[in-house]
């Protein structure tokens, strides 16, 4: 691709999730939104296969479809406010049609079925900018409506998040799919707690970032797409292996380990709030989640194939250039959850 046509599609991705969340205006709003959307469609198509041009076109399909609902709520918000701006006392309808879009625009359910094969059928890099950046802007609205929104909608969107979150990542081999369930399980626990503590929802997508940040990095740094290209390159680059494993381990939240954070103030929070059935159907599925994150760590790291040569001893020999860069990451990811009591303070 063109160095310049690069650059600027790289600034509008980055731009419009600001422009987003720096508007109280609503059509400035949706013009983040669209910017985003836009400019990240020939990302996407990189590849220039059937394959990626069929997950650009379900991308943009689902991603217009939300849009045309956004304005419609927006329209809807100004004929009956004569207001550009979000107010708490929102019409019903307005809160609705917004409420919808922003869902279908984050990938929860039940609206989650374009995200695994949207993610699956692009770049490893791209399904990085995917699963975070483009969460951004969607939620910076959703924070800003947290005092408007309908809670039975968003707790029936985080429940059925979580739970298919879980099932659908199951039966998966594909490593981008599996990352891909899991950002619609971690979706549900975000809009789980916004309604109820919009700044926990803020500690969880930073979290969220750094975990997915993390594995997307180190599958990159070594062309991994499958559980199966785990278990081969457990014998040439352990540490490396080691570092994606503490990472999935932290995604399932698994304590003490950083991801284990958020889950446990959410449920805390919902637990204060008398959200009691909803509390312990997040924690169950959580270990479901933690089942299919264990498994693909037995399979890697505890089973080794037999064999007659030396290849597990090359790890030696490598550059360990990756494995430096992987290091602040590693303990981002693995040993934060003493700053605890001190996140919960400042939020």
């Amino acid at each position: 691709m063109n160095p310049m046509a690069m650059t600027m599609i790289m600034f509008s991705i980055f731009m419009g999730p600001l422009i987003t969340m720096m508007s109280s205006h609503t059509i400035m709003m949706w013009i983040g939104l669209e910017m985003n959307m836009l400019a990240i469609i020939p990302i996407l198509t990189q590849n220039h296969n059937p394959r990626s041009t069929e997950a650009a076109t379900k991308y943009f399909l689902s991603q217009a479809t939300a849009s045309m609902i956004l304005m419609l709520a927006i329209m809807n918000n100004f004929f009956h406010t004569n207001q550009w701006t979000l107010l708490h006392n929102t019409d019903f309808t307005t809160n609705i049609l917004m409420t919808i879009s922003i869902i279908m625009k984050l990938g929860a359910a039940p609206f989650h079925f374009w995200v695994p094969e949207v993610t699956q059928g692009i770049k490893t890099s791209s399904g990085l900018i995917l699963l975070t950046w483009q969460k951004i802007g969607p939620l910076s609205i959703l924070y800003q409506l947290s005092n408007a929104t309908n809670h039975n909608i968003m707790l029936t969107s985080a429940s059925l998040s979580i739970l298919l979150g879980a099932w659908g990542g199951l039966n998966q081999t594909q490593l981008r799919k599996i990352m891909a369930y899991s950002s619609i399980a971690h979706m549900g626990w975000m809009i789980a707690i916004l309604t109820f503590s919009p700044h926990m929802m803020l500690l969880n997508l930073t979290i969220y970032i750094m975990l997915t940040l993390c594995m997307f990095t180190t599958m990159m740094f070594n062309s991994m797409t499958t559980t199966l290209s785990l278990s081969i390159l457990w014998n040439k680059m352990p540490m490396m292996i080691l570092t994606l494993l503490i990472s999935l381990m932290s995604l399932g939240g698994l304590p003490p380990l950083t991801g284990f954070l958020p889950k446990w103030i959410i449920i805390n929070d919902l637990i204060s709030n008398n959200n009691l059935i909803i509390s312990m159907t997040m924690a169950i599925t959580a270990l479901i989640n933690l089942f299919f994150y264990m498994r693909i760590v037995y399979s890697t790291s505890l089973t080794m194939f037999p064999s007659f040569n030396n290849s597990k001893l090359t790890w030696y020999q490598t550059n360990p250039k990756n494995t430096t860069m992987m290091a602040p990451l590693t303990i981002i990811t693995s040993l934060s959850l003493p700053l605890a009591p001190l996140l919960s303070t400042l939020m």
